[in-house]
């Protein structure tokens, strides 16, 4: 936690995302969770939208690798498995090729 010991610079970071041109970026991405929210999600392929709570929204095609964040895209995994990385048999992150 960055943070701990003093006051979190929220102007500063949103200054950064505006001259990294990432601001409409992080909105797009939030609007779709949102609507992912809104619509729920049918995780379990049983034709019933399922709730997210605890789960996190994951892009089907990584948006660095030109996917979008509409429906079609995104889907409803746990935490555990959107936010590990592949891991090498020592415990050693794999590379991203």
């Amino acid at each position: 936690m960055p943070y701990v010991n003093k006051p979190r610079p929220y102007k500063k970071e949103y200054q950064q995302q505006k001259a990294r041109d990432e601001f409409a970026n992080r909105n797009a991405r939030a609007r779709a969770r949102y609507a992912m929210d809104q619509t729920g999600a049918d995780e379990n392929g049983n034709g019933k939208a399922d709730k997210r709570e605890g789960k996190d929204i994951d892009h089907k095609k990584p948006l660095s690798k030109g996917g979008t964040n509409g429906k079609k895209n995104l889907r409803v995994v746990s935490s555990k498995n959107n936010r590990s990385f592949p891991r090498n048999k020592d415990g050693s992150v794999k590379k991203n090729v």
